[in-house]
């Protein structure tokens, strides 16, 4: 894992500056860019006049705005939508591609961001398209088919939605750095002073779903890096407070469809 010293801090800083003004200044419909960012960087809080189609090829990134918190695992991306402001935290060391977009049509008109499941077609024409081929009819098929397959892609559960209320978020941002799936709705609205079904009603206010929804998001947040940098399917469950690999792996399922094994295999196979 590099070191981040603040020579090494500053270098990022200005790489981002210079890409961010640069695709800023374009005029081309649809901008690629690749990057390869150490564990720990954090791309401070910006925007973009273009939608953005942030594709995590290794390691799993964490996306912040005031509507919430997204995690990007390998595999997946999350669509920003234009003028939204977010930092980019990378909570392992990331290789990643971003589409932006700046055409309002299709999915890139989203309002709301939304993680998507990347196909081995998408993450093929991305590849293409960064080739920078000279031959521009080429080019722009490579382009309307990537745009035509992003408006394809499967969504996926990995949003965290954070509450206004300052009370509520305090303990959700508790929770977050140390997450249990045997937190109980009581114990929170004992803390809140309110009762059980004012709490409830309050939640699902503050935040667009339920506490046992909630909980279930927050604990793969914090899951997912551990698996991605290798640590063992059985450690990570126990550590998360699961009674059993089972009882994690139904969760997991629930939430990407898939395994444990059966995701961490895929991704080291794309």
């Amino acid at each position: 894992m590099e070191k981040l010293t603040a020579a090494r801090l500053k270098a990022l800083d200005d790489d981002h500056i210079r890409n961010l003004s640069r695709m800023e200044q374009s005029n081309e419909d649809v901008l690629v860019h690749s990057s390869d960012i150490p564990s720990g960087y954090t791309v401070p809080p910006h925007r973009h006049r273009r939608t953005q189609f942030l594709c995590v090829f290794a390691g799993v990134v964490l996306v912040a705005t005031n509507r919430g918190r997204w995690m990007i695992p390998p595999g997946h991306a999350l669509l920003i939508p234009r003028g939204l402001e977010h930092s980019v935290e990378m909570a392992s060391d990331v290789s990643m591609r971003s589409v932006y977009i700046y055409s309002p049509e299709g999915r890139a008109a989203s309002q709301e961001p939304a993680v998507l499941e990347v196909t081995d077609l998408a993450r093929q024409l991305i590849a293409e398209a960064l080739k920078k081929s000279e031959d521009r009819g080429r080019a722009a098929l490579v382009m309307a088919l990537l745009l035509d397959e992003i408006g394809r892609l499967q969504e996926r559960r990995l949003g965290l939605p954070f509450p206004a209320s300052g009370r509520l978020a305090g303990l959700c941002r508790d929770f977050v750095e140390t997450p249990s799936p045997a937190a109980k709705i009581d114990d929170w609205a004992r803390h809140l002073n309110m009762s059980r079904r004012t709490f409830t009603r309050f939640f699902r206010e503050e935040t667009g779903v339920s506490f046992v929804t909630w909980r279930q998001q927050a604990c793969l947040f914090a899951c997912l890096p551990r698996l991605a940098s290798g640590e063992p399917v059985t450690r990570v469950a126990l550590d998360a407070g699961y009674e059993s690999v089972p009882a994690f792996t139904t969760m997991f399922k629930r939430m990407l469809g898939t395994s444990p094994r059966a995701y961490l295999t895929s991704r080291k196979a794309a």
